[in-house]
């Protein structure tokens, strides 16, 4: 089998859950099939053929996408099946399925729908970009969802795509690389105290991480522990405004005990810092999965995280951490909001307070990535997902 990979992120340049599942997934599929072949947006890279934007600067960033989308779709080379990892590269997908009649399989790494906010960040381009993805998921030969989570989301977002056509292949973790890493020198250059209880979060300054919701609950913790947020890529100026301002206060009211790196760390760093945790913090308001968690999970860390989406999939609630409801329903809800930032602030300060716990979830966490988390188990999930595309595709005859 001769799979063609489309993606927006690739190794090195990885910001996101999406690229950490494709770099993950490759190598595996690359141990299992005929052939990899990864078209990636970007600067040249190892082991990708890379398409950097040619639309100038100034035009809107979802129609830049489509140029570089074009361009991919040009390269593809002879495969049996193509794969198209979020909207970035589903319009290549769309266009290179049509031109070599072949399956297309896309994976439903979140769906536009479900994330309104980003219209701050794309403006009209969320119109394309929410065009783009439901064309995709009409044209592909089978769907990926991510979590059992996403059925219901992806049925709800796109009624017209059959049940059959819907598969569920989990993220992953790769426990080799995320492990429990005691080393301290990066804690220590940060300046992060190690004789009290540390909280981390690790993720982009978005709507969708819910981060401005930690630095509100923060304010309720222990005056003891240490908050240290790795943040970056805001999505907006004007989310970058809104944290900066919640930050400058939780600072300004525990001198000392707040730490933010905005700087992308490589990902050895990320493990030990990890590691060194107490506590491992999500609060997104929508995670179709949060491989995250499962990183912090791997480093045998508990996590305290809204159950939304598949993360209670991923955090076995009293097991592996704990779970803080939150309904997007009432995300304009301000008492409702207040109530789920204090509850977030009482469950992290549950497992503070109790390191011993903290460390039995940490264990059986790592212990849960292992067993049920796999790469290898993954890899071969797709291709049988691959397998179904190539079966549909023949039955229902050429496009």
């Amino acid at each position: 089998m001769r799979v063609s990979i489309l993606t927006r992120e690739y190794p090195p340049t990885i910001y996101g859950g999406a690229g950490v599942h494709v770099a993950q997934l490759v190598p595996q599929l690359a141990a299992i099939t005929d052939m990899v072949d990864v078209q990636a947006m970007g600067e040249p890279r190892e082991g990708a053929t890379a398409h950097p934007e040619t639309f100038p600067p100034g035009a809107n960033g979802a129609l830049r996408t489509l140029g570089t989308d074009v361009a991919m779709a040009a390269a593809i080379p002879d495969v049996d099946v193509i794969h198209a990892h979020t909207w970035y590269a589903q319009f290549a997908g769309v266009i290179g399925g049509r031109l070599l009649d072949v399956p297309l399989v896309v994976t439903a790494h979140s769906l536009e729908p479900d994330r309104p906010w980003k219209v701050e960040q794309l403006g009209g381009g969320y119109r394309v970009s929410s065009w783009i993805e439901k064309t995709a998921f009409a044209e592909a030969d089978a769907v990926i969802a991510v979590s059992e989570a996403m059925i219901e989301n992806i049925t709800r977002a796109y009624p017209f795509v059959p049940r059959e056509k819907i598969h569920v292949v989990k993220n992953g973790i790769d426990t080799d690389e995320f492990r429990p890493d005691h080393d301290t020198d990066v804690l220590e250059r940060l300046g992060v105290p190690l004789d009290r209880p540390i909280v981390v979060f690790v993720g982009r300054i978005t709507r969708q991480k819910g981060l401005i919701h930690l630095v509100r609950a923060a304010r309720a913790l222990d005056p003891d522990t240490t908050l240290l947020l790795l943040a970056g890529a805001p999505d907006t100026p004007e989310i970058a405004a809104e944290f900066n301002a919640e930050f400058a206060r939780l600072q300004a009211e525990r001198p000392g005990r707040v730490f933010w790196v905005e700087e992308m760390l490589p990902r050895e760093q990320v493990r030990q810092i990890n590691t060194a945790a107490t506590v491992f913090a999500c609060p997104s308001i929508y995670e179709p999965l949060g491989i995250v968690n499962l990183e912090a999970m791997a480093c045998e860390t508990a996590v305290v995280a809204s159950a939304v989406g598949g993360i209670p999939e991923v955090v076995d609630d009293g097991v592996t951490g704990l779970l803080v409801p939150y309904d997007p329903a009432r995300a304009n809800d301000p008492a409702f909001i207040a109530a789920f930032e204090a509850t977030f602030a009482e469950r992290i300060n549950d497992l503070t307070r109790d390191p011993e716990r903290a460390a039995a979830m940490g264990v059986a966490g790592r212990q849960r990535c292992i067993d049920e988390f796999s790469w290898a188990a993954i890899a071969q999930q797709t291709v049988e997902v691959y397998q179904a595309a190539i079966d549909r595709h023949a039955a229902d005859g050429a496009h």
